[in-house]
C-alpha cells in the first residue's frame, strides 16, 4: 500500500468515527469499498439555494485543453461516469467551454443517469457571434444560448443556468426577468451568477431568487469571504467556488522551478510568475503540513478546509486524471473543527503572499 493510499483509508477510518458519535452519517452512504475508494452514494449532499448537490462537484472545463494538453472524447466520458460511480451528482460546463465541447461530453457522459444528477451550465458570451471573448447577455442571445445548451446536454432542462459574467450594457433585471421566463417554461430549474458582486446579486435575487454564485475561491484567493459572503449568507443563496486547488498550486505538485507556457491559462496569470511562485512556496509548506497532521492528501487539505467553512459551499475541481480525481474527492471524509480553523488562519495570516489571480483583461470584466 502507498502513501497516498494509507492517508485515503486513514480519513475515511477517521470521519467514519466522527459520523458514528455526532449523528452525522445520516447524510452518507457505506463507507468504502474497502480499497480506499469512494463507492456510490458516499458523499455528503449540501443545499445550494433550494437545489440539492454533492458537497464536492465536477469541474469539466480542464478537458477541452484549458491547462494544456489534448484529452479523447472517450476518456473524459469514462472520468465523468467515474466521479458519478464516487458520489459526484453536480457537474459545472459552459456553452464557451471548447466551445460547445465541454457540454457535448458532459451531455453524453451523463445521459444514463441524467434524473439522478445535477449539471450546470452557462450563457453570457458571444459564442454564437464568434465573439467568445466578448459579453452578451441580451434577452434574445440567453434563449438562443439556452436552446443550444439543452441540445448539446442532451436534456430538457438545466439544474442550474449561470450568468457567466455580468454584462454592463443589459440591466440585471432584464437578466432576470429572461430567466424567469425560461423557468416558467421549465427549460431551467434554478439560476445563478458568476464573478458577479453583492449589488448585482441583490439586483438579480429582487427579480428572480438565485439559488447559487460561482466565483474564484482558494486558500490563497480568499476575497469573496468579505466581498459576497454576508450577502449570500442573508439571502440564502448557495456558493460554488471554482479553481478551489489553486489551479493545483495547492495540490503540492508545483514548485519554484515550475514554468507554463501557452496554451497552459497558467502562462498568463501573475500568480504563476517565477517570482511569484517562490515568493508563495511557504504557503504550500502550511497546506502539507496540515494535510499530514490530518492524514489526507494537500489537495483533500484545500477542499477540507473550504467545506468545512461553511455548509452552503460546494465546491467544483476540475481534472482530466483519474487519480486526481479519487484523490480529491477523499476530502469528502474529513473536516475541520472550529478551532482548527482559527488555529490554520492565524498561521496563513503570518503568510505574505505575491501576484494577483487573473490577467488585466479577464479582471476587466469582473463585476465590482
Amino acid at each position: 500500500m502507498d502513501r497516498r493510499d494509507f492517508l485515503k483509508m486513514s480519513s475515511v477510518a477517521a470521519f467514519s468515527a466522527v459520523c458514528a458519535w455526532t449523528g452525522v452519517s445520516k447524510v452518507f452512504s457505506q463507507s468504502s469499498d474497502g480499497k480506499g475508494q469512494s463507492v456510490r452514494g458516499d458523499m455528503e449532499h449540501r443545499n445550494l439555494g433550494g437545489l440539492d448537490v454533492s458537497a464536492i462537484g465536477l469541474g469539466c472545463l480542464p478537458m477541452v485543453g484549458y491547462y494544456g494538453g489534448r484529452y479523447e472524447k472517450k476518456d473524459m466520458i469514462a472520468l465523468i461516469r467515474r466521479a458519478y460511480d464516487q458520489g459526484v451528482t453536480f457537474f459545472d460546463t459552459a456553452e464557451v467551454y471548447g466551445p460547445y465541447t465541454s457540454e457535448e461530453w458532459v451531455g453524453e457522459a451523463l445521459a444514463p443517469f441524467r434524473d439522478k444528477v445535477k449539471i450546470g451550465t452557462k450563457f453570457g458570451f458571444g459564442v454564437e457571434e464568434k465573439q467568445p471573448t466578448a459579453l452578451n447577455s441580451r434577452p434574445d442571445h440567453i434563449c438562443r444560448a439556452v436552446e443550444g445548451s439543452l441540445r448539446r446536454l442532451r436534456t430538457d432542462h438545466i439544474d442550474l443556468l449561470y450568468q457567466h459574467r455580468v454584462d454592463p450594457k443589459v440591466p440585471m433585471e432584464e437578466v432576470a426577468d429572461t430567466v424567469k421566463k425560461l423557468m416558467q417554461e421549465g427549460k431551467v430549474l434554478h439560476w445563478g451568477l458568476s464573478e458577479a458582486s453583492a449589488r448585482s446579486i441583490r439586483r438579480a435575487h429582487a427579480v428572480c431568487p438565485l439559488s447559487a454564485v460561482q466565483s474564484e475561491y482558494a486558500i490563497w484567493w480568499r476575497e469573496p469571504e468579505t466581498k459576497i459572503f454576508p450577502t449570500l449568507e442573508e439571502l440564502g443563496i448557495g456558493f460554488v467556488p471554482y479553481c478551489p486547488l489553486g489551479r493545483a498550486f495547492l495540490t503540492g505538485v508545483i514548485h519554484e522551478e515550475s514554468r507554463f507556457e501557452k496554451p497552459d491559462r497558467r502562462a498568463t496569470l501573475p500568480q504563476f510568475t517565477p517570482e511569484a511562485l517562490k515568493h508563495n512556496m511557504p504557503l504550500v509548506s502550511l497546506v502539507c503540513k496540515w494535510a499530514e497532521r490530518k492524514n489526507i492528501t494537500p489537495a483533500q487539505f484545500a477542499l477540507v478546509w473550504m467545506l468545512s467553512r461553511k455548509s452552503w459551499i460546494a465546491p467544483i475541481p476540475g481534472t482530466t486524471n483519474p487519480n486526481h480525481l479519487d484523490d480529491f474527492l477523499g476530502a469528502a471524509h474529513v473536516r475541520l473543527t472550529a478551532y482548527e480553523m482559527e488555529e490554520f488562519d492565524r498561521e496563513y495570516s503570518q503568510i505574505d503572499l505575491m501576484g494577483h489571480r487573473a490577467d488585466p483583461f479577464t479582471e476587466s470584466q469582473i463585476d465590482k
